[in-house]
């Protein structure tokens, strides 16, 4: 649930264990982990930046957040045009650090993107990043063992 490393550091750790633990499991335990502040951050983030963007020790980081947000957003809505589901669900599939549930969560509450279809896309995304993870972690631990 740890933003940035989310089930990409979860299931590496996982299987590191000495005997590992069993990677079904953990890709199942690692998909509702990162799942859980989804509806949370969707909900309210937006709404705690728009409040904090007018307050004195806040208000610079939020208008930041909501400004870059707008912009990518835009950039990612031309681009993506009427496929700005299967975007979302492909950049939070990418396993990298800053392109999980909580950023691909939070881009689509900028946008104004449908509940139900962000948590889809959102959803699809870290099964597709899971599995990734996985064959990953599995692989390289086969290997050093």
């Amino acid at each position: 649930m740890v933003p940035l490393i989310e089930l990409r550091g979860a299931i590496p750790v996982s299987q590191a264990f000495n005997p590992p633990l069993p990677l079904l499991w953990s890709y199942v335990v690692c998909i509702i982990g990162n799942m859980i502040p989804v509806p949370v951050i969707y909900l309210f983030a937006r709404k705690f930046l728009e409040w904090g963007s007018d307050k004195k020790v806040i208000g610079r980081i939020c208008t930041f957040f909501l400004v870059k947000g707008r912009h990518g957003g835009e950039k990612l809505q031309a681009k993506a045009g009427h496929g700005l589901f299967i975007a979302l669900m492909l950049f939070v599939g990418i396993p990298l650090p800053g392109t999980g549930a909580w950023t691909g969560t939070l881009a689509a509450s900028i946008l104004d993107m449908d509940f139900k279809e962000t948590v889809l896309a959102v959803t699809g995304g870290v099964l597709i990043a899971g599995i990734i993870m996985a064959f990953i972690s599995f692989g390289v631990f086969s290997f050093v063992k």
